[in-house]
């Protein structure tokens, strides 16, 4: 019922900056939280950050004062700017959605997940 299409990923030098896109689409009243996760080759699938609609927000230690998440609620969007990338940011992105209301009364039953975008950087 509701579809999640990342955009933004792609290959950077260290140091640089990438900015993810995600927008929600579908039977859609209001989302609670929206975020990204990523998910490097061998290991397991980590929080990386999180808004709600409240503006509440979320992030791993390894990204806090380099990445930043902002929602634009309106067109029920999550974005994440990524500065001073490192080598271990490498990993594939995805987003969900969370708490995500199809009217005033109806709630999904379960999170939404987009396909995931590739990060990789290096030199």
């Amino acid at each position: 019922q509701v579809q999640l299409v990342e955009s933004g990923g792609g290959l950077v030098q260290p140091g640089g900056s990438l900015r993810l896109s995600c927008a929600a689409s579908g039977s859609i009243f209001s989302i609670n939280a929206m975020g990204w996760y990523r998910q490097a080759p061998g290991k397991q699938r980590e929080l990386v950050a999180a808004k709600t609609i409240g503006g509440s927000t979320n992030y791993a230690d390894s990204v806090k004062g380099r990445f930043t998440i902002s929602r634009d609620i309106a067109k029920n969007t999550v974005y994440l700017q990524m500065n001073s990338l490192k080598p271990e940011d490498t990993a594939v992105y995805y987003c969900y959605a969370a708490g995500v209301k199809t009217g005033l009364t109806t709630r999904l039953k379960n999170d939404s997940w987009g396909q995931g975008t590739q990060v990789t950087v290096s030199s």
